[in-house]
Order: C-alpha cells, then structure tokens, then sequence
C-alpha cells in the first residue's frame, strides 16, 4: 500500500511551527507495513491544497492530511476535498451535540464559527476526537482511502491512535513485528557501520536506525503471515545484535536512557546523589523527571564556585590551589564527599569546562571529568566533548546516565 501525507497549514511552510506530525506518522505507519513514499506540505491555499490532493490521488492509495480542520476561514481541507470529489457538506448532529457539549463542559461561550466543524462530507465517517473541537474525517472514493486528521499533535495523535490504527490494523493482512534495542556510548555512524552488512542485504527483516544525543535507537522489523516465522526472523537478528552491541544496549524498547537508569535505581533500591558544577543541576533535574524517583535520590547539590565546592563538598583547598577545580583530583574528592554526605550508595559528581570561554590549552572547553562512587569504590572518567555550551552539558549529562548504569550492572556481577 502506497500511503502520501499531506500537512495543511501556512504556519508550517514558513517555519513558524515544527511538523512533528509527519515524523509521529510515517514510524506508526512503518510499523504497520505502509510504505509512505510521499510527505507534502502545503499552505492554507485552497488551489494549491486541491492540487496537492489530486497529486496524492493519481499516485497513492492511502492519503492522510493533517490539519485545516478547525473553525477559521483558513480552515479549508474538508471542503477542497468534498468539493474535488464532489461531496456535499452535511452538517452531523452528533458531532454539532459533542461540540457543544465540550464548550459547556469547560463554561466557554461558542462562536458561531465553530459550527463549520460540524459539517462532514456525505457518505464519510467520522472519527472522534476527544481532545478537540474538530473530527477527523475518512472518506473513501474509487478504492483509495482518504483520512484527515486534526492539526495540533496531540488531538491528532489520539484520534489516528483511537479511531484510524484500528481501522488499519483490520485491513492489514501482513503481520509485522518489530523489535527495539537502545544503545548508549556509541553513535549513529559506528553503529551503521557494524550493521552494514545487514543493511545492505536487508529484504526482511529491514533495520532502521534513529539517533538523538546520547542514544541511537535501532529498530529491527520482520513480516510474513505466521508469528512463528517472523519471530525466528527476529530471533536471529536478535543474536546478531547482542553479540555486536552486548556493552551498549541498555534497554530493549523505546525507553530513554535516563528512564532506564531510573527504573534500575528503583528496582534494585540503589540510593544515588549527585554534585554538579559545568552541568549546574541537569542531572538532577533528569533524574526528577521520572516518578516515584524520590525513593532513592535525595541529594542533589550544584557547587558551581570554588567556595561551594569548599563548603558544601568539603573539597580541599589544596586540591583546587594545586590542580583546579577541573581535575580527577577535584572530582574524586567531590564524589567520595558527597558519599559521605549524603549516604548514599551511589554518587555521582561532575566539573568541567561547558564555555564557550574559559578553556586553555591544557583545559580546553569541552573538558569534563565525572566521578563515580559506589560502595566506597571510586572510578574518576575524563572526556572532551565538542560542540556549544548545552550541548556540552547534555552529552555529560548522557554520559553520567550511561555511567551510572555501567557502573551497577558490572559491579553487580
């Protein structure tokens, strides 16, 4: 099945919105099978959105359009369509009760307006969206399927996730299975480059790679029409990987790094504190992002200056006089402190050179050193991270994360 999506909206052309929609899509739809050859973006422009859709037509078999759905003029998808395909707009009373239902439900007046999304093309079936005012809308015309969806993400996620993938799933007669496996400490172009022979030779299964700072995700994707065969498909290009990738593959899911490492905090009811200086708290503030997370982390302390390294850490003056508040020797003392302190079984702590200023030809920017402390045993890394300010900060952040959870699963052999 040939599949073309189709974002509505100026606002997205000239940059002022980020498309996040085509990128949510086309994975679910990959997942599923559906091979989408076309993304086409086009402005609130009624010939060049019928234009657009005709294209899509005469080449596609699925077309999905995201956006132009709501109440304002500019709101023009549904109509260009009905009036391409020569459907009549009929208002739905079910629809025009939900809407106002939803307007009472939150004691807002309703424009008059917001009774134009309630007018659904004849013969077409509605998809209800419980997060917005306007529906989503399938309509089928000479063995294609047309689906518009709501533009705001989350209205459209929920109502492709609620109403359209089970409509897909029923029609889709290959079974599609695919694994997941989340790598740390490597990036896009080395894991691709342990993986070229299978990419080069992939049929099915297929390997798909998707890389952001710190992590590479890679997706394994077999299909076929018995679950058994498909699985020992994957359980092939299971080995493969584990004995290609056995140090860096922290998770076997989507799951993040960092909610990795704190649900195996959690599980094995490992305490951890953390004392930032380049960082200034990212950890910290990473490490509260995930619930229930307060019954192992409780210290967390920023030591930017010298002073509250002194103070708060105890970190010697001769240390910093002597080596600098960049160094292993900074470092150590910080983290088998904060143990001290804190008594926790882990702790973590982290100083460097984020810049863009103050680095030196010893101590360039970029320099960072991250102590780890674990039952009394400490291992002080040192690396040199490229890029500006925040990036620096976060691949140390990254690293800290991939640390800590090398740390438990090796010392806990």
């Amino acid at each position: 099945m040939k599949c073309e999506l189709i974002s509505v909206g100026t606002e997205l052309l000239v940059g002022d919105t980020l498309n996040t929609n085509v990128q949510y899509l086309s994975r679910e739809l990959s997942l599923l099978g559906i091979r989408v050859y076309f993304h086409t973006t086009v402005g609130d422009n009624p010939n060049r959105l019928e234009e657009a859709v005709r294209i899509a037509f005469n080449r596609s078999d699925l077309i999905i359009t995201t956006g132009g759905l709501g109440p304002t003029q500019d709101d023009l998808t549904k109509e260009v369509i009905a009036k391409l395909f020569k459907r009549e707009l009929i208002q739905d009373e079910k629809t025009k009760e939900d809407l106002l239902q939803y307007f009472a439900n939150r004691e807002f007046t309703m424009t008059p307006n917001n009774l134009k999304q309630t007018f659904i093309p004849e013969t077409a079936e509605i998809l209800f969206n419980p997060c917005g005012t306007a529906p989503g809308i399938l309509l089928k015309e000479q063995g294609r399927v047309i689906i518009m969806l709501p533009g705001p993400p989350r209205e459209m996620t929920r109502v492709f996730e609620d109403a359209v993938l089970p409509l897909l799933k029923q029609d889709n007669q290959q079974l599609v299975i695919s694994r997941y496996y989340n790598l740390s400490d490597i990036g896009e172009s080395a894991t691709e480059d342990r993986l070229l022979d299978l990419i080069d030779a992939q049929v099915n299964p297929t390997i798909a790679t998707y890389a952001k700072m710190g992590e590479v995700l890679v997706r394994i994707t077999a299909n076929g029409r018995d679950e058994n065969e498909v699985n020992t498909l994957l359980d092939h290009y299971q080995e493969i990987m584990l004995s290609r990738f056995k140090e860096n593959i922290f998770s076997f899911s989507k799951e993040s790094l960092q909610e990795t490492v704190c649900k195996l905090l959690l599980e094995k009811r490992i305490s951890v504190a953390t004392a930032e200086s380049c960082t200034g708290g990212l950890i910290a503030s990473q490490l509260t992002e995930y619930p229930g997370i307060s019954m192992v982390f409780g210290t967390g302390l920023v030591t930017y200056s010298n002073e509250a390294k002194i103070n708060l850490l105890g970190v010697k003056k001769e240390t910093l006089d002597t080596y600098g508040a960049v160094s292993a020797e900074t470092a150590r003392e910080m983290c088998e402190n904060l143990q001290k302190i804190s008594q926790s079984m882990l702790s973590v702590s982290v100083t460097g050179i984020a810049g863009p200023e103050g680095g030196s030809e010893k101590k360039p920017v970029g320099l960072v050193y991250i102590g780890v402390c674990f039952n009394e045993l400490t291992d002080v890394y040192h690396y040199h991270f490229n890029g500006e300010r925040k990036v620096v900060q976060q691949k140390t952040a990254n690293k800290v994360f991939h640390l800590i959870r090398k740390t438990i699963v090796d010392k806990s052999k």
